[in-house]
């Protein structure tokens, strides 16, 4: 049967090397799911796993994207759904993993929408807003009039955040009233590691640590240097905006580390909060990725 693994989680919480040890054991690729990891260039600061971490599995859906690019959840969907469904015809399994909810739901389900007509005017409206006013005020256009929507969906979901506004403006009715809602593609289990959260923090700090040690200056450097604007989506990621807004002011390295240690610890708050309402979920006592792996395709093959 045709089924997902999906490894999730807060961000440092061990995803990656859990995900390419449960792949090694079921014969699987790796699919990232991760808002930032599909920048060239942005190595350090997201994680990115190295050759020898990828430990010789086929990974996809990293480096797909230049640093200076708008990528939406949209755009990640219509890359990453091929390729899972490639995986599947092949008789391996596709492996999702990252901690950003919104890129593994866009691979997990269809989603439908209220039976409102599409409207060519309606929708070059909202497209014109996005590109003159950014697709956040078009995500707080969406909140101002349906909450319930704006709240499931990414601001840099722009496809479906007009779908939504046209439906209403069509309708006089919120897409949240109507009944649509999202259809698995495949069956699917997943899985995380319970870390106490004092733990998880501390794992964070440390991750940051080793970032600076690895060179997230450096890294952020050469990125300005080589024209990616300061404002660009690639750098609004966590570890990158605040090196940024660091270099701008003369802070010092350890006031940017502090900063994203914070930043980051509240990130994974909305993470843990998240994953809380994925179906299938299964939680993981924390242990060696070697025990933890085949506990993981124990349940998966069951």
């Amino acid at each position: 049967m045709k089924k997902f693994l999906v490894i999730c989680g807060p961000t440092a919480s061990g995803k990656t090397a859990l995900a390419v040890e449960c792949a090694r054991l079921i014969g699987g690729e790796v699919i990232s799911c991760d808002a930032f990891q599909i920048y060239r260039g942005l190595d350090v600061g997201t994680a990115k796993p190295s050759a020898a971490e990828r430990r010789g599995i086929p990974h996809h859906m990293i480096d797909v994207a230049a640093p200076t690019e708008n990528f939406s959840v949209s755009d990640f969907e219509r890359m990453a759904v091929p390729i899972a469904e490639d995986i599947l015809d092949r008789g391996k399994t596709p492996v999702l993993c990252g901690g950003t909810g919104f890129y593994l739901n866009s691979i997990l389900y269809e989603h439908t929408f209220g039976g409102a007509p599409a409207d060519p005017f309606v929708r070059g409206k909202y497209e014109r807003i996005a590109a003159e006013e950014g697709r956040e005020r078009l995500h707080e256009r969406l909140r101002e009039v349906d909450p319930e929507s704006a709240e499931k969906l990414h601001a840099n979901d722009i496809k479906r955040v007009i779908r939504a506004l046209e439906i209403y403006e069509l309708t006089g009715r919120k897409k949240s009233d109507q009944r649509d809602g999202d259809v698995p593609r495949y069956p699917f289990e997943a899985f995380e590691f319970a870390f106490p959260r004092e733990v998880l923090y501390r794992r964070i700090e440390e991750r940051v640590d080793e970032m600076f040690r690895r060179g997230l200056l450096e890294e952020v450097r050469t990125l300005l240097q080589s024209g990616v604007p300061e404002n660009a989506q690639c750098m609004q990621g966590i570890g990158y905006k605040e090196v940024v807004e660091g270099l701008k002011n003369g802070d010092l390295q350890s006031t940017m580390s502090d900063i994203i240690k914070k930043n980051t610890r509240n990130y994974a708050k909305r993470q843990e909060t998240f994953f809380k309402k994925m179906k299938n979920l299964h939680r993981i006592e924390p242990c060696g990725i070697d025990e933890a792996a085949r506990e993981v395709v124990r349940i998966y093959e069951s």
